[in-house]
């Protein structure tokens, strides 16, 4: 599976989760989509990682302050 960016992925898993929800596949497609899922959930979670740790690095002048969401 090619890294593409985050945003290609999570669309890409947001339609995956959809087709699984309306509840038509075949219990082999429904495990197909499931693995393929948990990979882009991997390489979503991967590259929050990247992403928060460019953060930090960019934010630390001469200290490291952690990044806080709008929700905090």
């Amino acid at each position: 599976m090619d890294k593409n960016s985050l945003e290609t992925n999570l669309k890409e898993l947001e339609s995956i989760v959809s087709k699984m929800e309306q509840g038509d596949m075949t219990l082999e497609d429904s495990i197909k989509s499931y693995e393929k899922g948990m990979l882009l959930l991997k390489m979503c979670q991967d590259s929050l990682k990247e992403i928060e740790h460019k953060v930090l690095i960019l934010s630390a002048e001469n200290t490291l302050e952690q990044f806080k969401s709008a929700n905090e």
